[in-house]
Parts: C-alpha cells; sequence; structure tokens
C-alpha cells in the first residue's frame, strides 16, 4: 500500500468520477485507474462499482475511507516537520500579549502557525501591555509582542491594526443615549482603567486625551484585561476608555459609543528586537505577515522600525 494510491483512492471516493479525480491530482485517468487497480489487488477487497455511466464505493471503500484521509493528514505532519527541522523552523517562540487588539489578532496567527509550521511551539504569555513587553523584548526574554506604537530603539516592529478608542458605558448611563461622546462629557465620571504598572498604552491615550479635554480622569479601579474591565462598567462601577475591538466582548449591561471630533487612534503592532537570529521567530514572522497584513489606513506616523 502505497501514499500516492490511497491519496488517488480518497480523491474517486470523494469525486465519484475518474476524470474529475485525474484533474484534481494533475495525472492522466489510466494511471489514476492502476493505481486504484494495485490497491484493490493489496487489500484483497472491491473499493469502487463502476459502470459507464457511475461511480459508488462499495462496503468496503466506505471502511477505508476515513482511515484513508488520516494517514494522508498524518504523512502531510510528517513531510512539514521534517523539512521544517531540515529549513531550522523548530524551537519555541514566546509572544505577549494583553487587551482587545490581540484576542482577535493571536488566534489568527497561532492557528496558522500551528497549521504551516509543526516544528515550532508557540508559548503565549497573557496580560502583558505594551510597557512590560517592550522590556521583556529588549532584555532577550520575550521573542515578539502585541504593542502600541512607538516601539523603543533596538525593537523592529510591523503595524497589523489600528485602533480608535470609545467609550464603554453601562446601559443605563445617561451618555449611553447619545450616539457619539466627547471627552469633555467624561469630566465628572468615574473610570476603570488598565494598571498604570504594566504599561498599557490604551491608558496613557486616555489619560493624555482626557488631559487635553481640561480634565485628570478619576480611575476608582484598576482591572488586569478588557473582559475584566467590562464587566466592571457592567456592574456600574464606572465607565472605560476602549479600543475598538473590544466590542467583540459581549457582556449584558454594557453598551458602546464612539468619540465625537478627533479620536485618538493607536497603531497596534507586532515587535521583535532587532538582534534575535532566531530562525523559527523568522519563520513566525512569515507566516503573520501573510495572515496579519499591515492595515491599508495606516499612514506610517509612527516610526516603527528606528535606526539603531
Amino acid at each position: 500500500m502505497e501514499l500516492r494510491h490511497l491519496s488517488g483512492f480518497v480523491a474517486v471516493a470523494e469525486e465519484l468520477h475518474f476524470g474529475r479525480a485525474a484533474e484534481r491530482l494533475h495525472i492522466a485517468q489510466s494511471p489514476l485507474s492502476q493505481q486504484i487497480r494495485l490497491l484493490e489487488r493489496d487489500l484483497g477487497v472491491k473499493l469502487f462499482d463502476r459502470t459507464t455511466r457511475s461511480v459508488r464505493l462499495t462496503v468496503a471503500g466506505q471502511a477505508l475511507l476515513e482511515p484513508a484521509r488520516h494517514l494522508l493528514a498524518e504523512a502531510s505532519v510528517v513531510r512539514r516537520t521534517v523539512q521544517a527541522a531540515h529549513y531550522g523552523e523548530v524551537g519555541r517562540v514566546t509572544v505577549g500579549f494583553a487587551g482587545a487588539s490581540s484576542y482577535s489578532a493571536l488566534p489568527l496567527l497561532t492557528r496558522a502557525v500551528g497549521s504551516e509550521l509543526p516544528g515550532i511551539e508557540m508559548v503565549l504569555e497573557g496580560q502583558m501591555y505594551t510597557g512590560e513587553a517592550m522590556g521583556r523584548i529588549t532584555d532577550g526574554t520575550l521573542d515578539v509582542g502585541f504593542v502600541a506604537l512607538p516601539v523603543r530603539r533596538g525593537v523592529v516592529a510591523r503595524v497589523v491594526r489600528m485602533e480608535r478608542l470609545m467609550v464603554a458605558l453601562p446601559d443605563s448611563h445617561p451618555l449611553a443615549a447619545r450616539e457619539r461622546v466627547a471627552f469633555a462629557d467624561l469630566a465628572k465620571e468615574r473610570f476603570v482603567a488598565f494598571p498604570v504598572a504594566r504599561g498599557s498604552a490604551v491608558r496613557e491615550a486616555m489619560v493624555q486625551a482626557c488631559h487635553e479635554a481640561g480634565f485628570a480622569p478619576r480611575i476608582v479601579q484598576e482591572a488586569p484585561d478588557s473582559y475584566n474591565m467590562l464587566a466592571l462598567v457592567g456592574a456600574g462601577m464606572g465607565i472605560a476608555v476602549v479600543v475598538r475591538s473590544a466590542r467583540d466582548i459581549h457582556l449584558e449591561h454594557v453598551v458602546f459609543r464612539e468619540f465625537a471630533g478627533d479620536v485618538p487612534v493607536l497603531p497596534i503592532a507586532l515587535a521583535w528586537r532587532s538582534g534575535n537570529r532566531s530562525a523559527a521567530l523568522a519563520a513566525v514572522l512569515r507566516v503573520a505577515e501573510r495572515v496579519l497584513p499591515t492595515p491599508d489606513d495606516y499612514d506610517g506616523e509612527f516610526d516603527a522600525r528606528p535606526p539603531l
């Protein structure tokens, strides 16, 4: 039993037509028919009932289909693993993330890496905000992280998302009746925010926008992540300034409103140390460039690739 025979069998079983199966495999119909005959001879059973008008699986063919698919999938994993080892695409890559922006982007990256780079283990470290991630990337204890620009000297970054700030309100709040809210409208509000000690870019942008509106935000409670922050908002503990991706977190009694006027925008990027020569990291970044492309609305206002 050869893998190419099983591949031919699966193609015919799924197409139920030798001509279409041969086109799918990019071979002539005669060699495909020969593969099926050899497989039937090897197994000692008939796999298809064939007439001039139709092709149907026999009971034995039906029994073989799923095991054949499984074997081909396993063979594909073996092939990719060996090729990854040959090209140095093996090892561990540590990824730092925090906040709603990375919650939506991270699964796209990890699933693609898991599928295409089986020799690489992704080690995820959550609740790691921009300030902490920058420090860890710089000292070499973190390979790559989701951060807000600008980045530090010696760190390279590529923008993967543009995030506008929004305000999250309890659904009973008077401002919830408005379509848009100005920062000045929040002067007397109680705020829930990310921890100051963790270097949250969202918190820094919120504080700066409030100061520009003529007041200092009264922060009454800190939350370690977006989900907990919104839970506190829904419980009536205060309001929160969040990024637009936070709308993907659905909690009762929480509404989101756009800001009026010029809205702060945060470029979110993947960042890594410029001197990191890891082949595994390079492979992950190649995948990331495809599945997390730089958004069209990024104008390059921040220098994402500062000189060493």
